[in-house]
């Protein structure tokens, strides 16, 4: 297998995809923000002021000034050290998106860096094509009742798709992680655009759309779980009552179940692993990056509901569900995160258990960061995509 990847499949028609080496070896690609070289240099830097200010220890101004730089430097080295770690900033572009999340001056020094080339195009039919012919929507869609205020679900259509107006796609939904995360996380860390394009025109995968969720109900900075909260935003509900319908009404899909599959990463991949469940009526194929079973330390969330806990532990309910529909689930993890090993092998196990496809891909080399679910993105596109073909459109 190419990518580095190792794998355990399940005997049904899940496989894990074997992948060029090219599409691969780019999702593993750190961007230019992510290189260690910046936090070496800069670490190098506070070294060389902190000599000098102790060469100079007699000069106050130099000590006031040289402490100052050093400190700087410091943390600007801390940050981007986190930065190569995490990989979430890859490019000048994602840094400026970052920053236009902050207040006041963050914010204008975001907009100053935005070049605007990558920014996703208006909700309309015919906006202007992105790179490689893509077109990024941008589909809001509150829902008030659910108390969702708003919702920035970004909707990447695949190229042609305003040439060829007969032709419907099956769809994959991605769901970000918590907290802080938003959807065009999977945009800029998750790079899916880019990931798309490369496996489409290496003819790994036929023309899909896809569709990172907003599932922060306006508050990102909560760990909501993607779940239905007692007294509070009813995210499982907006994902698969109101968003789903809304993008089967905007665009032109293959509105079945076998055509439809869900994913996300860490905080979204648990998201879509207990929603895809609950929902195996909606999504044939689940497609998760840093799984987990249960709530851990987002138990809180639910406030003690008994009931709650127990509907949203897929690790306790699993062993047990009775599934009215078959599904189909990829599990990718990096093998330098030993929990989510287990934790993929635990959930693909259950799922064996009671007769349903699961296959675990495991990543080398990568931790519980965006670099895996980048790096493991073409295998879960690829997946669904084995899983789209498989069956025959009913709409």
């Amino acid at each position: 297998m190419t990518g580095h990847g190792v794998a355990r499949a399940f005997h049904g028609v899940a496989a894990d995809p074997v992948l060029p080496g090219d599409v691969t070896a780019r999702a593993r690609d750190l961007g230019p923000l992510e290189s260690p070289l910046i936090w070496l240099t800069l670490a190098s830097a506070a070294v060389a002021v902190l000599a000098v200010v102790v060469a100079l220890w007699y000069r106050r101004r130099v000590r006031r000034w040289g402490f100052t730089a050093f400190g700087v430097l410091l943390l600007l080295a801390a940050v981007t050290a986190l930065n190569s770690y995490v990989g979430y900033v890859r490019t000048p572009d994602d840094l400026a998106r970052l920053l236009q999340k902050g207040p006041g001056p963050v914010n204008l020094a975001g907009r100053l860096l935005d070049d605007g080339k990558e920014a996703p195009s208006a909700p309309r039919a015919g906006a202007p094509a992105t790179s490689g012919g893509q077109r990024v929507d941008v589909l809001n869609v509150p829902d008030p009742a659910h108390g969702v205020p708003s919702g920035s679900n970004y909707v990447v259509l695949p190229p042609g798709y305003d040439q060829d107006t007969a032709r419907r796609y099956p769809v994959v939904y991605l769901i970000h992680g918590y907290p802080y995360g938003g959807p065009r996380d999977w945009l800029t860390s998750g790079d899916a655009p880019g990931t798309l394009l490369a496996l489409q025109q290496a003819g790994v995968i036929q023309p899909m759309i896809v569709v990172s969720v907003d599932l922060t109900a306006g508050n990102p900075s909560t760990d909501w779980e993607c779940l239905n909260v007692p007294g509070g935003p009813q995210l499982e509900t907006y994902l698969a009552a109101t968003v789903v319908p809304a993008v089967d009404h905007r665009y032109r899909t293959v509105a079945d179940r076998a055509h439809r599959a869900l994913g996300g990463m860490s905080g979204g991949g648990f998201g879509a692993l207990n929603i895809g469940l609950h929902h195996v009526d909606e999504f044939a194929s689940l497609v998760i990056a840093l799984p987990y079973d249960d709530l851990n330390d987002s138990i809180g969330i639910l406030s003690g509901n008994q009931a709650a806990i127990a509907a949203n532990t897929p690790r306790r309910y699993l062993p047990t569900m009775k599934f009215t529909a078959p599904i189909s689930v990829m599990l990718a993890v990096g093998t330098g995160a030993p929990t989510d090993v287990t934790t993929a092998h635990r959930i693909a196990d259950a799922l064996r258990a009671r007769g349903q496809e699961a296959v675990v891909h495991a990543e080398r080399g990568f931790n519980h960061t965006w670099h895996t679910a980048r790096a493991t993105l073409p295998y879960l596109l690829a997946f669904a995509d084995q899983n789209f073909r498989a069956s025959p459109a009913t709409s």
